[in-house]
Order: C-alpha cells, then sequence, then structure tokens
C-alpha cells in the first residue's frame, strides 16, 4: 500500500511538472500567434498600396498630369503615408518584452566560452520572434520612405508649374492694339449676362414662376437695402451711446462686440441681395456662378472698411493705435475703404474673366486701372504709417521697436506701390498679381491682429483692475506673441502656400525624430510638458494645504514650516519631471548615460554652485537659523529674509539686502541673537564724576533698569561698578530683554532717564577738558599784547605768511595762516 500511494504521488508530480511545462508552452506560442493576428489586422493593404506607387510613379515621370489630378494623387499619397507611420508602432509592446526577455537572458558567451543548452535554445527562439514582431515594422518603414518620396516629387512638379506660371511673360496692358480686346471682352459678358435674363424671363413657365414670386423676392430685397444702407449707422450710433466719453474696460469690450455689427448687418444684407436675385430665377449658369463669387469678395471689403475703422478711429480715446491726429484718422479710414472695395473689386473682375474665358491681354487691360489704383492707395497708407512713425518718436524720445517695425513696413508698401505697376506695365502681370494681392492679405491680417491685441489688452484690464502699464504686461505680450504664431499659416496661405503643404509641415513635425530607440515628436513634448504642469499645480496645491490648515495647527516654530514646505516643493517638481518624462515615454537610459559622462565636468565646473546647494539642503533640514532671525555673519548683522537652495539674503538694518551664498553660513562662524527665543542682554555703560556716592549710583541705576518694562525680573538686572576709569567711576547696567530686537530703544530710553535722574541728584557725568598750547607764540606777532593791539589798531592787517615761520619737524603744516595747525581758521582753540 505504502510503494502504491508513494508511485501516485510520483505519478501526480510527474503530471504537474509536465502540466506545467505545457502551459508554458502554449503561453509561449499563443500569444506570438495573438500578436501576429492582431497586428495583419492593422497592417496596410499592400497590394493596393503597389497600385498606387506604380500609378505615382507614372505620373511624375511623364509629367503630363494636370494639376488638380496631381494634387488628388499627392492626397491620396499622403494618406497612405499616414497609415504607414501608424503601422510602424504595430507590436511596439511585444517587441518591448522580448527585448527586455533578451537583456535578461544576456549576451551570448564569447569564443571559448559555454552555457547550458537550454538557455541558447531560449534565446534562439527569442531572436526568432524578434525578427518576426519587427518584419512589418521594416515593411511599413519602407513604404512610408516610398510614399515620403513620391510626395515630394509631385510638391517639385507642381512648385514648378507655380514659378512658371508666375514668370511668365505676357501682354502690356499700355499697349493700344490690346484695348479693343478689352473692351470687347466686357461687352461680350455684359451681353452674356443680359441675354441669360432674356432667355429666363421668355419661358412662360419661369416668368410664372418669377411672379409667384415676388412678393418673397420683394420682402428679401428690402430687408437686405435696409441692412446694407443702414446697417453700419445703426451700428455706430450704439456703439457711441456705450462707450461714452471715457469707457471702462467693460464697456470697450461691449462696444468692440457691438461695433462688429457695421460688418455683419451689411454682410446679411448683401446676401439677402444675392439670394433674392438668385431665387427669381432669371440668372444663368454664368450669372450664378458670379454670384457665388460676389459673397466672399463683399465680405472682404466690409472687413477691411471695419478694420480701418478700427485702426484709424474716429472717436479719441485714452490709447489709439497708431499715434494720428484726427484728420490722418479720417483720411486713413478713407484710404482702408477704398482699398478693400478696389482690391475686392479686382479680384471680383479675375473672377469673371475665368468664368467668361477672357483673354489674357482683354485681362490685364481691363484689370491694370484697377490695380495702379490700389497701388497709389498703399502709397497714401505708407505716407501715414510714416507720420505715426514720426510721432511716435518725437513722443518717446526715441525710435522704440514697434516704430522701426512700422517704418519698415511702410518702406515696404511705398515700394510695393511702385514696382507692381511697372511689372505690370512691361508685361509680368502675374508676378505684378502675385507681389499685389497677398501683400493687400498681409496688411488686413496685420490690422485683425492689431485690433486682437488691443482687445487682450483690454480683457486683461478688466481681469486684474489694473490699467497702469497693461499694454507693456508679460501676459498681454505673450498672449500676442501667441496670437503671431498662430497667423503663420494664414500668412502662408495668403502668400500662396497650399494646404498640402502646411499638412505636408504637420506631418514632418508628427513624425518627429529618432534617438536610440525611441521617437520625439510634438505630442511628446505636449504630453510632457501637460503632465508637468499638472504635476506642478499638484505641488503647489498641496503645498498651499500645508501652509494654511496643515501646519499651522501643529507645534512646529516658523522656520520649521518654511523648511517643509520648501522640501515639498523640491521633491514635487523632482517628482513632476520624472513622471513626465516617463508618461512621454522617453528612455532615460541614454540620458543616464550622457549626465554620468558629463558629471565630471559639471563637477568641476559648478562645484561652488553644487556647495552651496547642498549647503542650502542643510540649512531646511538643521534649521541653524530660520526667516526672521537676528544673524551676524562676516561682519554684517540683519534679519534672515528668505533662505533658498544656493543663497541666503539678509535684510540690515538700514533696509538694504545682503546675498550670502549658504557654503558661507554652513562653513563660516554665524552668531543667531534669536534662535528659539527673543531674550537677549543689554549692557549699558554710565560714567560719574569722582567723589560721588557709588552706592547711591548704584541704587538709581538699579531702579531705572527694574523699572523699565522690557527688563525681565527673574533673573534680576544687575549693576556692576566696573571699576576706575581715566576721568571717572565706570558703572555698567546689565539687564535681559524681553525682545532683544529692541536693544537700542531700551538703551535710548535708559540714557534717557539716567541723565534725568543724576541731574536732579545732582550727580555730574564727566566730560574731558582740553587746553591747546601753541608753540613760539611771540614769533607770530611778536608777542601776545602786541599782537592783541595790532589787531585792535588794524582790523585788517594780515598775518605773516605761514610759509616764512621756520617750524620744527613734529610741528603740523599750517593751512589757513594763523599758526594754529588746523587749518581751519582761529587759533585759540574751542575751549575744551
Amino acid at each position: 500500500m505504502t510503494r502504491v500511494l508513494r508511485c501516485l504521488i510520483v505519478l501526480v508530480l510527474i503530471l504537474a511538472g509536465c502540466g506545467a511545462g505545457l502551459t508554458t508552452a502554449l503561453i509561449s506560442t499563443t500569444l506570438p500567434a495573438a500578436a501576429q493576428s492582431q497586428a495583419s489586422d492593422d497592417l496596410p493593404d499592400y497590394e493596393t498600396w503597389t497600385r498606387v506607387a506604380q500609378r505615382a510613379d507614372e505620373a511624375i515621370e511623364t509629367g503630363r498630369a494636370s494639376t488638380n489630378a496631381l494634387e488628388a494623387l499627392r492626397n491620396e499619397l499622403a494618406g497612405w503615408r499616414q497609415q504607414f507611420l501608424e503601422a510602424q508602432d504595430i507590436n511596439r509592446n511585444a517587441i518591448g518584452t522580448v527585448q527586455r526577455q533578451l537583456e535578461a537572458i544576456g549576451p551570448a558567451p564569447e569564443e571559448g566560452e559555454t552555457e547550458p543548452a537550454e538557455i541558447t535554445a531560449e534565446r534562439n527562439m527569442l531572436q526568432d520572434r524578434l525578427a518576426r514582431l519587427r518584419e512589418p515594422v521594416r515593411q511599413a518603414e519602407l513604404s512610408f520612405t516610398r510614399a515620403d518620396g513620391l510626395i515630394q516629387g509631385i510638391d517639385t512638379i507642381i512648385r514648378e508649374r507655380q514659378t512658371r506660371e508666375i514668370l511668365e511673360f505676357g501682354a502690356s496692358p499700355l499697349n493700344p492694339v490690346h484695348w479693343p480686346e478689352g473692351f470687347a471682352a466686357l461687352a461680350r459678358t455684359a451681353s452674356t449676362l443680359r441675354s441669360e435674363v432674356t432667355t429666363a424671363w421668355g419661358n412662360p413657365v419661369q416668368r410664372d414662376e418669377t411672379r409667384g414670386n415676388i412678393p418673397a423676392l420683394l420682402v428679401m430685397s428690402v430687408i437686405g437695402l435696409v441692412l446694407v444702407a443702414r446697417g453700419r449707422a445703426w451700428t455706430h450710433k450704439l456703439t457711441r451711446r456705450i462707450l461714452g466719453e471715457d469707457p471702462g474696460a467693460a464697456r470697450w469690450i461691449i462696444g468692440f462686440i457691438v461695433s462688429m455689427g457695421s460688418l455683419l448687418l451689411p454682410l446679411f444684407g448683401v446676401y439677402f441681395l444675392i439670394e433674392a436675385i438668385s431665387s427669381s430665377g432669371l440668372v444663368g449658369l454664368r450669372g450664378s456662378q458670379m454670384l457665388d463669387v460676389l459673397g466672399p469678395l463683399v465680405f472682404t471689403f466690409l472687413l477691411a472698411r471695419w478694420l480701418a475703422s478700427r485702426v484709424f478711429p474716429a472717436q479719441e480715446a485714452r490709447t489709439l493705435p497708431l499715434n494720428l491726429s484726427k484728420e490722418s484718422r479720417r483720411k486713413g479710414r478713407f484710404y482702408g475703404m477704398l482699398l478693400g472695395a478696389f482690391a475686392s473689386g479686382s479680384v471680383f473682375i479675375q473672377q469673371v474673366g475665368d468664368i467668361s474665358q477672357w483673354s489674357q491681354p482683354a485681362s490685364v487691360v481691363i484689370q491694370f486701372p484697377v490695380m495702379v489704383v490700389c497701388s497709389l492707395l498703399l502709397l497714401r497708407i505708407s505716407r501715414l504709417l510714416r507720420e505715426h512713425v514720426r510721432a511716435d518718436a518725437e513722443a518717446e524720445g526715441q525710435e522704440t521697436y514697434r516704430s522701426r517695425m512700422t517704418g519698415i513696413l511702410a518702406f515696404l508698401m511705398a515700394a510695393l506701390s511702385v514696382v507692381v505697376p511697372l511689372l505690370g506695365a512691361i508685361g509680368y502681370f502675374r508676378l505684378a498679381q502675385a507681389l499685389l494681392y497677398p501683400s493687400l492679405g498681409s496688411i488686413e491680417l496685420l490690422a485683425m491682429l492689431l485690433v486682437l491685441q488691443r482687445v487682450v489688452v483690454e480683457v486683461y484690464v478688466l481681469v486684474t483692475r489694473n490699467r497702469a502699464g497693461a499694454g507693456e504686461s508679460l501676459i498681454p505680450i505673450l498672449v500676442g506673441v501667441v496670437l503671431v504664431l498662430m497667423s503663420l499659416p494664414v500668412f502662408a496661405l495668403i502668400w500662396g502656400a497650399r494646404v498640402a503643404d502646411l499638412t505636408e509641415l504637420y506631418a514632418r513635425a508628427a513624425e518627429g525624430f529618432m534617438i536610440g530607440e525611441t521617437r520625439i515628436s510634438p505630442m511628446i513634448f505636449l504630453t510632457l510638458a501637460f503632465v508637468f504642469v499638472l504635476g506642478y499645480t499638484a505641488t503647489r496645491l498641496l503645498q498651499g494645504a500645508l501652509r494654511n490648515t496643515i501646519l499651522p495647527k501643529t507645534k512646529i516654530d516658523p522656520g520649521g514650516r518654511n523648511a517643509i514646505l520648501s522640501g515639498v516643493g523640491y521633491i514635487g517638481i523632482f517628482l513632476a519631471a520624472i513622471i513626465a518624462i516617463t508618461s512621454a515615454g522617453i528612455d532615460l537610459t541614454a540620458l543616464g548615460y550622457v549626465a554620468g559622462a558629463l558629471s565630471v565636468g559639471i563637477g568641476f565646473g559648478l562645484q561652488n554652485v553644487v556647495s552651496n546647494f547642498v549647503s542650502g539642503i542643510i540649512l531646511l533640514v538643521e534649521r541653524p537659523i530660520s526667516e526672521g532671525d537676528w544673524i551676524e555673519v562676516g561682519g554684517v548683522h540683519g534679519n534672515v529674509k528668505d533662505i533658498s537652495v544656493r543663497s541666503t539674503i539678509i535684510q540690515t538694518f538700514d533696509r538694504s539686502d545682503v546675498i550670502v551664498p549658504n557654503a558661507d553660513l554652513v562653513s563660516g562662524r554665524v552668531t543667531n541673537y534669536t534662535r528659539g527665543n527673543t531674550v537677549g542682554r543689554l549692557i549699558v555703560p554710565v560714567g560719574v564724576a569722582y567723589g560721588t556716592d557709588t552706592k547711591m549710583v548704584e541704587g538709581i541705576l538699579q531702579e531705572i533698569a527694574e523699572a523699565h518694562p522690557l527688563v525681565l525680573l527673574n533673573p534680576p538686572p544687575a549693576v556692576v561698578f566696573r571699576g576706575f576709569g581715566a576721568d571717572a567711576l565706570d558703572f555698567e547696567i546689565r539687564a535681559i530683554l524681553r525682545d532683544v530686537n529692541y536693544v537700542l530703544s531700551v538703551h535710548s530710553e535708559m540714557n534717557h532717564e539716567i541723565a534725568s535722574r543724576f541731574a536732579a541728584a545732582g550727580i555730574e557725568i564727566p566730560f574731558a577738558q582740553r587746553d591747546i598750547w601753541i608753540r613760539n607764540a611771540e614769533v607770530l606777532g611778536g608777542g601776545a599784547g602786541k599782537a592783541g593791539t595790532d589787531a585792535a589798531e588794524t582790523p585788517a592787517a594780515m598775518p605773516a605768511p605761514a610759509a616764512s615761520v621756520p617750524r620744527q619737524r613734529d610741528e603740523p603744516p599750517d593751512m589757513d595762516g594763523d599758526a594754529d595747525g588746523d587749518g581751519g581758521g582761529g587759533g585759540a582753540g574751542d575751549g575744551r
């Protein structure tokens, strides 16, 4: 029976071991299979991609595809490239797991060394698995590279075509030969529109439908005309009523929002009119295309007019966008409105020409006069900007950065106003358009940024309730920088960049770059910044909770509380940085290698900084001094104002700050007068004349010391008879004060009381008396009596020159001629 039980136990153990091994083998084979199955589901369709890539290669090689076709093909390639970029992260977790397993096993043995066969087999199996996991990643990387190259090839073709179109030399609008062709094109377009209306009206069905819609058409037309004619006037009237004479920030913001009605109400009116014309059914194909173009261009004109009213305001204000007079601002509004009107009109004419298929000479002849007017208006506005620069320089006393930038803008506008008409006149009309219209759009965008910056300042004033220096404060300036950065893509689009170019830049930025095995991209930086800000905010909230709720209820002194708060802050920021870096997926291994390599150089270069930092930590932990303590270090007396990790600020009694490195406080000698408590000793020396009753003096001084409210009676104050001095009997009052910070005040009050009590008791306080002896006085004036007689008889007589009087080696030089050796006049002394 016992043998049977032993056999059963051994059999169970064997089966358990085999089961465990089988389970491990199943897991090790099932997990890669599942990972590969999931990876195969996420893999791009490489067969379809191959056909798309071949088609793109053919289009690039032949170069015969239209620009629109190339744009469509490029967008398709960009979608594939994004798929390949995402596919590069397939099996990332599984690859990381296998790599960690290989690191745990260790490297293969070198030649001549051996290792167990099980470990070798396990390493080979893991390496094969790693190769299988990396195979789809490598395929995605290769396909990504091919897609990126095809996109660059298409972009090159499109840019070359755009460059050739801009630099194309065409007909000159000043050539009279082309003028009849321009007039004929206008006549044909007008005739086409008239014929479309006539044809539609000649259709009985359409005519009946139009007659049935007359009431609705009249209502829309009346609403549109009223909004166009009166919308701006209503808005200006309401805005002036809101702003008043001197509006605050809240009223200014409300007035700004209401002022946008002068833009929106006429725009709604125009759209009502366009809808009325379209709903009439009398507009044909080309008329409908022109109406579709008209709406956005009307918005551009109204926006230019509104911006001109904000940049060149009619009302006097506390701060004006530009330093111009009222008359100059009126001209600025007029020029801005005309510039918006002619620029929108020029674009409308160009669109009408494209719809009507005008020839290039006809289009140039029709558009050139509008271009010349726009150039002249640019020149007028540039003169106003130069006027602002001069006025601003006179007001500030020097040229500011903003004035300098405005002056550069004025110069560029003036140069464009000359160059653009010349280029158009000699035949480079497309180049002139490529310079003029983007410049006008950029000026409009700059005006928008200027208006938005004023809005930011007013919002800042509303929040802080402080207008002094608000325009130069940090937060509005930072918001303005953000606005400028956000406007850069808009500037790029204005100057001819394609949306595909911007998406390409975004794709390049999202792709990032590789550092070792880690990909660094903007998303990683955003994650890093977001997590760090969260950690930093949590640290500050914890410090606030400790400072206001927990630490005040403990018995820890203020210095200890500050040390705890500082320690929590440093630890929190350090942890926030570590968590942010880890959350962003940045591998710190390489950074550790770099830090180790640079540690020696940093140690030597920043030796003093590190020493002060460590000393600061020691001060915060041991707390030999605390904020508010009265200390003496290096001959400097003062109160500790702040203790940081690098230095300590001591505020002296004359209210000057002395910055002391923490290493000096740790390694040097420091006297702390108020450590633990504010009790301190006061010594008041007193001298009395010889012959005074010493016991009476002792009693008076004892009464004075005990009577002062800041003197502690336990231990009691003492009066010490120090000894017999050269001029007086020396006494001292020695007392312990409740607060040593008032030592000077107590000393002064005791001196006043001593002087009063001694005067009442007839006790004399001696003082030194001195007699001045003048050598050879008889030589100076022939005797004292004769000198006095001469002085009485001849007051204006001058004494003999000092240089003619012989003197010994120990005589001081006489600087004023009165032979007293002090150079100050009056040789008789001061009676002391």
